[in-house]
């Protein structure tokens, strides 16, 4: 009789979860509630700014078990480039929870989003810390060469802090990359 052993079969890969996409005004204030609280647990120096400009547009959320465990927004802006105004998707609070990264979370959520930006607007666009900036460009996110301004309650001022840290992900419209860049102002954070 041929010996019998015992099969076992392979682990299954973790399935990267839905990713669900809703407007502000479509998102329950319970699922917002947990993503600003998802936020400031991935960020260490998140406010209550940085949250405002996450809201006002499309939220890419990823639920796992019932519990957002991941949530990424584009927001509409307006950037100057050129001469220009662009309409511009600018992307905000991107974020898994730290016991789901490494699963492609975040790059499900980017998808979302980054159809919306080349669907919707001229260009796409984000401030990335150095920790993400090889997520993005592997995604095709260009960085910035040019200089960084901000229109503000005086006029238009630099923002060179921000110098290499914008990324852009063109569209439709021809960009400089090593133009000037101009962006609408708000609170907080301007880019």
């Amino acid at each position: 009789m041929p010996s019998m052993t015992p099969t076992t079969s392979p682990t299954p890969r973790p399935r990267t979860a839905e990713v669900r996409l809703a407007h502000t005004s479509d998102v329950d204030t319970a699922t917002l509630k947990a993503a600003r609280a998802l936020l400031y647990d991935v960020f260490d120096d998140m406010t209550s700014e940085d949250w405002e400009h996450a809201l006002g547009g499309m939220h890419a959320l990823v639920h796992e078990g019932g519990e957002l465990i991941g949530h990424a927004s584009v927001v509409q802006r307006r950037l100057l480039h050129n001469g220009h105004a662009l309409r511009c998707g600018y992307v905000e609070g991107v974020g898994v929870r730290a016991d789901r990264r490494g699963r492609g979370h975040g790059a499900a959520m980017m998808d979302a989003l980054e159809r919306v930006i080349r669907n919707a607007y001229d260009l796409g666009a984000l401030g990335a810390s150095d920790e993400a900036t090889a997520f993005y460009t592997a995604r095709g996110w260009q960085p910035w060469r040019g200089r960084s301004w901000t229109f503000t309650p005086d006029g238009i001022q630099r923002t060179p802090e921000e110098d290499g840290c914008i990324y852009v992900l063109p569209t439709s419209v021809p960009l400089d990359l090593d133009a000037d860049l101009t962006c609408d102002w708000r609170e907080g954070d301007v880019w």
